[in-house]
């Protein structure tokens, strides 16, 4: 049988509960894609909540974490990727979270592109949305 102790008894005994740090939210998601048919990689940056064209691909990230630099990094974006076609209208193929250590665990799934998170970024050489 197991015996539950309380946390505060822990703290108490000398026992050292580990704290995980907050994730960082970045304005600016580093990406690179790869068109299939040229062979072509193109790397960009995307603010958050921006959306960029690559190809026939729209990508707009909603968020972009990373870790202090104590902790192990873990870089990670959520998007929404929609395809568009040749009438205009754009179709959604993917949502979800990407990580940058692991880019084939959750990748856009496309004929032609492939899209991949490389890194979260405090700042850009890009102008803002509303600057251009």
């Amino acid at each position: 049988m197991r015996t539950l102790v309380p946390v505060a008894a822990l703290a108490f005994s000398g026992f050292a509960l580990p704290v995980a740090a907050q994730p960082i939210a970045n304005p600016v998601a580093t990406f690179a894609g790869l068109d299939k048919i040229t062979g072509r990689i193109t790397r960009f940056d995307v603010y958050i909540d921006e959306t960029v064209l690559f190809g026939a691909l729209e990508i707009t990230p909603r968020a972009c974490y990373s870790r202090p630099s104590t902790e192990t990094q873990r870089v990670s974006a959520f998007l929404e990727v929609d395809q568009r076609s040749l009438t205009g209208t754009s179709k959604r193929i993917f949502t979800g979270w990407m990580f940058a250590d692991s880019p084939a665990l959750n990748a856009v799934d496309h004929a032609v592109y492939d899209v991949w998170l490389i890194e979260c970024r405090t700042s850009t050489d890009v102008p803002l949305p509303e600057g251009r």
